[in-house]
């Protein structure tokens, strides 16, 4: 589910006979519950507008859902290595280090 350019997650509770979510890919939380879906997507999109309403009122910046673009800088050694790994992979080097890192990224978590 997509508003605004905030993404949710949706689940369903059974024991609860509820749907919730929650928005992704942000460090704020933002949380909504409905009984059927159509409820469920007004919740949304009233509760990203109350959290804009919100941010709006103390006079800061909203956070934003990650954008996708991840700035990086190495030494020309690392690069030249990142080259060849990408490379040898038959890989561009956005996706051999979207690969690895992402790979990585998830290992970190589970440990």
């Amino acid at each position: 589910m997509k508003y605004k350019g905030y993404t949710a997650q949706i689940e369903v509770d059974e024991i609860a006979g509820i749907l919730f979510g929650k928005v992704l890919d942000i460090k704020d939380v933002i949380t909504f519950k409905g009984i059927t879906v159509a409820e469920l997507e007004q919740e949304f999109h009233n509760s990203v507008d109350d959290y804009l309403e919100w941010c709006l009122e103390l006079g800061e910046e909203p956070d934003k859902p990650f954008s996708g673009k991840l700035p990086f800088r190495t030494t020309s050694e690392n690069h030249r290595q990142i080259y060849l790994a990408a490379k040898k992979a038959n890989k561009s080097i956005n996706t051999w280090m979207d690969d690895v890192l992402s790979e990585k990224a998830r290992q970190s978590i589970i440990d």
